[in-house]
């Protein structure tokens, strides 16, 4: 069993502490993770319990921990993911996968590090999902499909074949991205859009079809 800790101590990190549970459970007698508790830079959270499982503290009780403690990223702004994975990068942690064993996957999918993939997806054939990816449940990522990382996909999106989604994407729940469509990299897509045509990056796009409503700085 290995030891596991998770950066930050809102509402996905409360998920994420589910997920734990439901992958140890499905392996009676030979759980995998042990969780340890959460870090959080906010201070008025020091000292709580989540679902039963402590606040550690900050940045300082992140290094106090053995090297062996594996941490997993649970944010949902992708910059301020980015950045709390470059601050315990830089202390040498290394990052765990969270996989629901209810998830569908083909034997060519290829998911790296610090993803977390939630109840109920499916993914086809020919797959690459990059490091720190969040996939919420019932999302479907069709074949050839990319998702650079930091990206997180909302509940429920669909994916289409051969979409590359660009690093630090916001995908939102219920959103539908068609066959072979690109959205550039910290692209936001509001939910229940449908991405019909190619978006820039550092934009956001809502509705049916999907329409560029602002487009920020590169």
């Amino acid at each position: 069993m290995k030891d596991l800790i998770i950066l930050g101590a809102g509402g996905f990190s409360r998920e994420a502490s589910l997920l734990v549970e439901e992958i140890n459970n499905s392996r009676p007698g030979k759980d995998e993770w042990n969780l340890l508790g959460f870090i959080d830079e906010d201070e008025s959270k020091w000292g709580m319990e989540l679902r039963g499982y402590p606040v550690l503290g900050g940045w300082a009780a992140l290094a106090e921990l053995p090297a062996e403690v594996s941490a997993i990223c649970v944010v949902g702004e992708p910059a301020a993911k980015n950045k709390l994975v470059d601050l315990a990068g830089a202390q040498g942690r290394q990052f765990a996968t969270l996989i629901h064993p209810q998830v569908e996957t083909a034997g060519d999918i290829f998911i790296g590090k610090g993803v977390l993939i939630n109840k109920g997806c499916l993914l086809t054939v020919n797959v690459r999902i990059g490091d720190h990816v969040l996939v919420n449940p019932g999302c479907g990522i069709g074949h050839d499909a990319i998702i650079e990382p930091y990206t997180n996909l909302m509940w429920r999106v669909n994916i289409s074949g051969a979409v590359n989604v660009g690093k630090g994407c916001m995908i939102g729940t219920g959103a539908v991205v068609l066959q072979g469509k690109t959205i550039g990299e910290w692209t936001a897509v509001g939910a229940g859009a449908v991405v019909t045509k190619d978006l820039p990056p550092n934009c956001t796009a809502v509705g049916i079809p999907a329409k560029v409503i602002s487009q920020g700085k590169g």
